[in-house]
């Protein structure tokens, strides 16, 4: 028996509209379902669309504010609906765009300077552009390089996000959609377009143009090598960069995102992933081997050095802030705090004339006085951190006598463990509010880890050893109070539905190290828990599964 279902049997309403003898692009775009038939390349409907003057309308919604009086559609619908044909991807409307320079310098006079530039239509434009260059890459690219203007309209516009989006797709950084990618990374390195964006680093810009002109140089050296990587890393735009981080400004956004370039300049991974912490997990857990950095470009940067140092002084900076315990007179900052991260990846480098300007300038005993002066900055503490086991690692005994003998550490750390709360001393600039007791320093597992660290590299660096050895205080409180901690703090010993007992311990890294699982052993297992048979050749019995889709022993983890 058949059912009969006749709103199966029913015409499609974009077919209803295409059946009429007059009708409109704006009766087509206020129907539901046409990025429907679309995506299904209904063929009377992109006939229709393919013309010249219905794409010409489409992008004057894309391109073109509203009227003062249009109503909601024209306004909000219309051009959405627009960018979404665009966007579908239908090769004969992209190409009926592309080939025609009419049509594409209305595309582009969206970046016109006497025009307005919302953000809601930029965001139109933004999309249909990169579709272009995934779909129509060589003629975009023919256009562009006839139309170099363009260049310095989206640059003028870096601070729309969308507009930053564009260029950063036009650098090749995110994707290499080109046919002929290498000739056309060339062409824009021998155009001025990095020195444009590098500009945008000045002070006289605002905050939001700061931010996305870093996001694009660093997208840039994250494709590395390339023309235009290279051309970033030499000595005269790191110095062209650094020469705007250090302009004088009561705004210190030039100096914080110029050093986020610098850092993607010496560590372009990092620049990718947000969390500080998330890169330390990264490196301990990946062990990605280090990309090697032009000795020019380090050099560069050296010379700034003092400058950097000059502004991690905080006795000129009458700024304060109320916190919950007391008061920060000054508070340290985002350019600070941005320094100090510059200066630990700077000393991961390796780089033996950084590591000796790093000592001279007196660079590490003012970020190691830091880590005690903001004891409840744990942003900052990380980053001191990474900086003192960069100088303890570090294969030059300087650099290890720098640390423990002139920078005092290891008398600061055991003083601060033992009084680890706030002292009320007026000249630090962390205070504790009057008749109210301050919290624990938040650096105590900072100042642990450290003190772990000191004892583990002792056994193999004499120079450390000897240090520590010599130091009667250290010793007594190695033995009484760090040991203990440990103890306490390891969570292998805790009862809390674990086994105890030390033999009986699992941990994730003795299983990923130590264990030698037979992978066709666990494969065995595996297929006659679930069923799965194998034959002879190594091949599941219906031959959907071949011997590369074997569980490893990294699976279960």
């Amino acid at each position: 028996m058949f059912w009969k279902l006749p709103s199966l049997s029913a015409s499609c309403p974009v077919e209803s509209i295409l059946d009429k003898e007059n009708f409109t692009l704006e009766e087509l775009l206020d129907e539901e379902e046409i990025i429907q038939e679309c995506k299904a390349l209904n063929s009377r409907l992109i006939n229709f669309l393919r013309d010249r003057a219905q794409v010409e309308q489409l992008l004057r919604y894309v391109v073109e504010e509203p009227p003062e009086d249009a109503d909601s559609k024209r306004v909000f619908k219309f051009p959405f609906i627009a960018c979404e044909v665009f966007t579908c991807e239908i090769d004969v409307i992209l190409k009926t765009l592309a080939e025609d320079e009419e049509l594409m310098n209305l595309l582009f006079s969206f970046l016109r300077p006497n025009r307005p530039h919302s953000a809601f239509l930029a965001g139109y434009f933004s999309k249909v552009f990169i579709c272009l260059m995934l779909r129509k890459s060589v003629q975009l690219m023919n256009y562009i390089q006839v139309h170099q203007d363009v260049f310095h309209q989206l640059v003028d516009l870096i601070g729309i996000t969308s507009i930053m989006e564009v260029l950063v797709r036009l650098v090749g950084a995110d994707d290499h959609v080109y046919p002929n990618c290498l000739d056309v990374m060339q062409w824009l390195a021998n155009s001025n377009l990095l020195e444009m964006i590098v500009d945008k680093l000045s002070s006289s810009c605002p905050p939001e143009v700061h931010a996305n002109a870093a996001e694009t140089l660093c997208a840039i050296t994250r494709n590395v090598p390339s023309a235009l990587a290279t051309k970033l890393s030499s000595p005269s735009f790191v110095a062209r960069i650094f020469g705007h981080a250090l302009e004088d400004s009561h705004s210190k956004s030039g100096l914080v995102h110029s050093l986020s370039v610098c850092i993607s300049l010496l560590d372009p991974k990092r620049s990718a992933i947000a969390s500080p912490l998330m890169y330390s997990f990264r490196n301990q857990q990946m062990y990605e081997p280090p990309i090697p950095i032009n000795p020019e470009t380090i050099n560069a940067m050296l010379p700034k050095l003092g400058d950097l140092l000059t502004l991690l002084n905080v006795l000129s900076d009458e700024n304060f802030l109320p916190t919950t315990y007391g008061e920060l007179r000054p508070p340290l900052g985002k350019h600070r705090l941005k320094i100090v991260e510059f200066i630990a990846v700077l000393f991961r480098t390796g780089n033996e004339a950084a590591e000796k300007e790093l000592i001279s300038s007196g660079t590490i005993q003012r970020v190691i006085d830091l880590f005690f002066e903001y004891p409840y900055n744990n942003a900052l503490h990380h980053h001191v951190e990474s900086i003192i086991l960069s100088c303890l690692e570090s294969k030059n005994d300087a650099i290890v006598d720098h640390l423990l003998q002139e920078c005092d550490l290891i008398r600061k750390l055991i003083q601060t463990d033992k009084h680890p709360f706030l002292s009320g001393d007026n000249n630090q600039p962390t205070l504790p509010a009057a008749g109210k007791h301050a919290p624990r320093a938040g650096n105590i597992g900072h100042i642990t880890r450290i003190s772990n660290k000191l004892v583990q590299l002792g056994g193999s660096n004499s120079c450390i050893q000897t240090h520590l050895q010599g130091n009667s205080e250290w010793n007594e409180w190695q033995a009484n109070v760090l040991q203990e901690r440990n103890a306490v703090e390891n969570v292998y010993r805790w009862a809390c539905g674990r086994p105890t007992a030390l033999q009986d311990r699992i941990s994730d890294e003795d299983d990923l190290r130590d264990r030698d699982y037979d992978v066709a052993i666990l494969a065995n297992t595996l297929s006659q828990a679930f069923g799965y048979k194998w034959n002879d050749d190594n091949k599941e019995d219906n031959g959907t599964l071949d011997r590369d889709d074997e569980v490893s022993d990294y699976d279960f983890f």
